[in-house]
């Protein structure tokens, strides 16, 4: 019945878009995707993918605006018109991506790799493309094709600490910043984003010296690790893409601006502070393998240098909560709320920290807050918490119930809290049954457990017919517990039965179970 609502949905959406004219390439080529989703989808997904990715870079705003400025300067003579943004991200692996509808990001660590502005413009001439010709899209298309529905969830995450506790409909963001585009793709937005450096007053050469530096970094040591995490594994850079830009090259004219000085005065600040940045990064990855001391004295380090950096003061609250200083980790938040009003992390954890303080009305805040920016399994299961010591059953369901999705640890806890909640009133819910014949033709029920955890008193009831067709009701109970993945058979009298057609009309429901302590 499933694959037949497929080839229904895909016919009907063939039959309401047909084929469209990549406004790029002049092809023309499958539209299931209309233009009206590509916007709606890239506005609903553009803030979530921020914020994913570390946040915007807010400590230097004109840095974004330049950025933007040099984004609009090729988004103007583009073949296709979209409301393209531009925006700088807090985050030190090298990348940049684009949503459909012209949602562009490039990341801080990115930025400082780059030799001049043409380069810069090398890299948003080429998002804009994949903006422009529908790659996004496509890839939704494929989605359509192959699924039925437009899903691009599950994709491996990259260059972030977050996506994996993000929720709700964040892992679609997560899929369409992390998707890989084909050769074909690459290709078609390396030649006309080239076209379109020349266009704007770029030199498209400057296209050439990027993939050249890009190739020499895919084939080093001290790179590797950021750079296959991040621009190489959507982006993924070769001899062959830079021949090719060099062939594109000899049919532009030989002009156009380079932008070296003017590049490096806007970078400036980022080059000053590089090594703060990675002082950082490095806390960071001390802190998440248990060396406080080490990651306080880093966090510290970074500070000095850029006192106005968010990240910097959190992560310095991080250390001090883990070291259950809460005081003082409240104060290291409060500086970074201040610096950065926009970024999540800084309200999920000072709300995670209020609630150690006993603050349970500005935790919730707090992580309310948060949710609004990005919905994290964190927060939302500790407002499950909240809610259920504040004695609302049915609003800490839901909080669990979302957090659960996640395969995080605050979402593992939140699965088993929304078990050991809904267990009794749901039961059916969560115990799985199968009907089958044993070897002497008469019904079998395999009652199975999936949940995490252990289950006992288990009651099903059977309806059936009998030979005559009248309904007949019969209930069983599996004796003992049932642990977390076990299954165990029921037998029952009914049979013998004559094919196992006679299935089709037999009804189980699970009626009872407890959850066991």
């Amino acid at each position: 019945m499933m694959r037949k609502l497929i080839i229904v949905f895909t016919l009907c959406s063939v039959a309401l878009y047909g084929c469209v004219t990549n406004p790029v390439t002049g092809k023309r080529e499958l539209g299931l995707v209309p233009e009206s989703y590509e916007l709606q989808i890239g506005s609903k997904q553009y803030v979530p993918s921020r914020q994913m990715q570390g946040g915007d870079y807010v400590v230097d705003p004109e840095l974004t605006k330049y950025v933007n400025d040099v984004g609009q300067r090729l988004a103007a003579v583009s073949d296709r018109k979209l409301p393209y943004e531009f925006v700088v991200l807090n985050n030190s692996v090298p990348n940049a991506w684009a949503l459909p509808g012209g949602k562009i990001a490039v990341n801080r660590g990115l930025l400082t790799e780059l030799n001049n502005e043409a380069e810069l413009a090398a890299v948003l001439g080429h998002e804009i493309v994949h903006a422009a010709a529908r790659h996004g899209a496509k890839g939704m298309e494929r989605g359509i094709l192959l699924q039925g529905a437009v899903t691009l969830a599950g994709i491996a995450s990259s260059g972030s600490n977050y996506e994996n506790i993000a929720v709700r409909g964040s892992q679609t963001a997560a899929g369409l910043i992390n998707q890989k585009y084909g050769r074909n793709a690459e290709s078609e937005s390396d030649l006309y984003g080239m076209i379109y450096m020349s266009r704007a007053g770029f030199d498209p050469r400057a296209a050439i010296s990027l993939q050249e530096v890009f190739v020499r970094l895919s084939e080093s040591e001290g790179h590797e690790t950021d750079w296959l995490s991040g621009l190489f594994a959507s982006h993924p850079p070769s001899q062959q893409r830079v021949e090719a830009n060099r062939a594109t090259a000899k049919t532009l004219p030989e002009s156009g601006e380079l932008g070296v000085q003017r590049y490096k005065e806007k970078i400036a600040r980022l080059i000053r502070t590089k090594d703060d940045y990675h002082a950082f990064d490095m806390g960071s990855k001390a802190l998440s393998e248990g060396k406080t001391e080490e990651a306080l004295s880093l966090a510290q380090q970074a500070i000095l240098g850029e006192p106005n950096e968010g990240q910097f003061h959190a992560l310095v609250g991080d250390v001090y909560m883990k070291q259950q200083k809460y005081q003082n980790a409240l104060a290291s938040y409060n500086k970074a709320v201040d610096l950065n009003s926009e970024f999540f992390y800084f309200y999920v954890q000072r709300g995670l920290n209020k609630q150690q303080l006993g603050d349970q009305q500005g935790a919730r805040t707090d992580l309310e807050r948060s949710t609004k920016l990005l919905p994290t399994a964190p927060a939302l299961n500790a407002l499950g918490n909240i809610s259920l010591a504040q004695g609302n059953r049915r609003e800490a369901m839901q909080y669990f119930k979302d957090a659960s999705v996640s395969n995080s640890e605050p979402g593992r806890q939140a699965a088993l809290s929304f078990v050991k909640l809904d267990m009794h009133e749901n039961p059916g819910s969560h115990i799985k049954t199968h009907v089958s014949l044993d070897n002497n033709r008469y019904v079998v029920i395999t009652v199975t457990n999936p949940t995490p955890l252990p289950v006992s008193g288990v009651k099903v009831k059977i309806r059936y017919p009998d030979p005559q067709g009248k309904a007949l009701e019969m209930a069983k109970e599996v004796s003992g517990i049932l642990s977390s993945g076990k299954s165990t058979i029921v037998e029952t009298e009914i049979g013998p039965v004559d094919g196992s057609e006679a299935l089709r009309y037999i009804r189980v429901n699970v009626h009872k179970a407890n959850v066991v302590e």
